[in-house]
């Protein structure tokens, strides 16, 4: 195999453990994922890389029944409290029903393939599954 990629360039895969890293700001402590050119809560343009926690808690989700063409359904949509970093993921590894499912519930990062491009390079996805 010609390795592996992340879907996203703040899942990091090779430093031991799988992680995301967040984009701090250096003023007032606000954590983006995304590329930023100023803080969106103070302005500031001076950020550093952090390291997010790998366990949380379900603060919010849906059970997302339609989606676009090829996107099976359904899967649960959340956003995950990280140790006071909110993280957009879906929540894996468990049934999507209200019934295994909860506000509260306490989880934890995972990694899974998405799929192989024709030199073998693996593209590896995250999602949050039930912490044990």
């Amino acid at each position: 195999m010609a390795g592996q990629i992340p879907l996203v360039d703040y899942l990091i895969l090779d430093d031991g453990e799988p992680h995301l890293m967040a984009r701090e700001c250096i003023n007032c402590g606000a954590r983006f994922f995304d590329r930023r050119n100023a803080c969106a809560s103070c302005f500031s343009t001076d950020f550093t890389p952090v390291r997010v926690a790998t366990e949380g808690t379900v603060r919010t989700f849906t059970i997302v029944s339609f989606a676009a063409p090829g996107i099976p359904t359904p899967f649960v949509a959340s956003v995950v409290d990280c140790d006071g970093t909110p993280v957009r993921a879906n929540l894996v590894n468990v049934e999507p029903d209200p019934e295994h499912i909860r506000d509260g519930m306490k989880v934890r990062l995972t990694t899974y393939p998405i799929g192989t491009d024709s030199e073998g390079t693996e593209a590896i996805g995250f999602g949050f599954e039930p912490a044990a």
